[in-house]
């Protein structure tokens, strides 16, 4: 039996990898023999960068950048297995998981960090890069991101905006003189699996600023610090981003891509499961098991599990999805070519004791997912 395993991360308990490494393990104390072919895949936010390094047999680039809140952050990239193609995920540089609970505040946060990375991928030489822009402690439009390339924000007085969102209600001139001339010749492609515009309720400070510690009256100076900075980013580039779908992801960093690069956004799951030749490796297995940490309405929206199904479901392959909870909703991606559910938790457990032993908990749950396709095969063998 020919099995693929393409799970998302079960956030903040086990990533993309460990998650694919713990259903092998369950699969194989039933099935022993079985061929598992594992790509783990991230959604374009924490956990990209190694899911699709490992999945093609690439490799990790360690460095240290300008984290979000100024200082100096050990980051990393990614080189994938084809030598021509570099991964990195915002998260890495510029992620609310570098900024400590009492100190989140999107005012001053930078995107900085993430500039850094590109510059880093330019200098190697690489031709294409994919960024992925979940997980974003920032509210910046991709500011600082551009600052790091050789573009300058300045103020009325002539000096240049300090880091962070609040700043560009101070904005009053964009010099694109000096932004790095390689990014011309360098196909970006930015993972997105959300189709916020940049500002107004559904925007990137309304719907997101709170998660990153603004209150209401943070995310009303901040909308109106992006739509100031939209409206003179216009002026300068000739191009009207701001209501695009995307646009407001990553704390506007959508919106800075579009502005100021040959950037195009995706889907996330699409472009990774490009990126790993997903479609090739499901033609000649018998099944795929894909999982995340809650499986719920929101998944039949496209998210990760879905994205694998509909692949998998062109050349009549079943997919189940293990999933950490199912919550509301959850039949909803039975109609969106999942074809099986089953939660990796056996009975009543406190979030803290799953989180603890979620790695543990994901391959007990393979392992049961796994005795049940083994009653179904005997089955079958009987009805012959």
């Amino acid at each position: 039996m020919r099995i693929v395993v393409a799970p998302d991360s079960f956030k903040g308990s086990v990533s993309a990898v460990e998650t694919a490494d713990a259903i092998e393990k369950g699969i194989k104390t039933v099935f022993p023999e079985a061929e598992v072919i594992k790509v783990p895949i991230g959604d374009g936010g924490e956990g990209t960068v190694e899911a699709l390094v490992t999945a093609t047999n690439g490799k990790l680039i360690y460095q240290n950048v300008v984290g979000p809140l100024g200082n100096t952050v050990k980051s990393f990239w990614g080189i994938l297995g084809d030598g021509e193609t570099a991964v990195i995920e915002m998260a890495a540089a510029s992620g609310l998981p570098l900024v400590p609970e009492d100190r989140k505040d999107p005012r001053l946060t930078t995107t900085y960090g993430t500039g850094e990375l590109i510059k880093a991928v330019l200098d190697r030489g690489m031709k294409k890069i994919i960024v992925g822009i979940g997980g974003s402690a920032t509210n910046d439009g991709g500011c600082g991101m551009i600052q790091a390339l050789g573009g300058k924000f300045l103020a009325a007085d002539g000096k240049e905006l300090p880091y962070g969102g609040a700043a560009l209600s101070k904005l009053a001139l964009i010099d694109l003189n000096a932004l790095d001339v390689r990014l011309r010749d360098t196909t970006i492609v930015v993972a997105c699996d959300v189709g916020n515009p940049l500002c107004g309720p559904k925007g990137a400070s309304a719907v997101y600023g709170p998660q990153k510690g603004a209150t209401p009256e943070i995310v009303t100076e901040l909308d109106q610090a992006l739509l100031y900075f939209a409206q003179k980013a216009e002026i300068v580039t000739g191009r009207s981003v701001a209501n695009q779908a995307g646009a407001g992801a990553g704390g506007g960093i959508g919106a800075g891509f579009l502005f100021f690069t040959n950037a195009k956004l995706r889907p996330g799951v699409e472009i990774i499961l490009e990126s790993t030749n997903f479609a090739a490796l499901v033609s000649s297995a018998q099944l795929v098991i894909t999982g995340e940490g809650r499986t719920d309405f929101q998944t039949a929206f496209g998210k990760a599990p879905v994205g694998i199904a509909k692949i998998a479901q062109k050349y009549q392959v079943p997919t189940i999805c293990l999933a950490g909870c199912l919550g509301k909703g959850h039949e909803d991606v039975l109609k969106e070519g999942i074809d099986g559910l089953m939660s990796t938790v056996p009975g009543p457990m406190t979030l803290e004791e799953c989180v603890k032993s979620g790695a543990k908990l994901i391959e007990l749950g393979a392992a049961r997912l796994c005795r049940i396709i083994q009653i179904g095969m005997k089955i079958g063998e009987k009805s012959h």
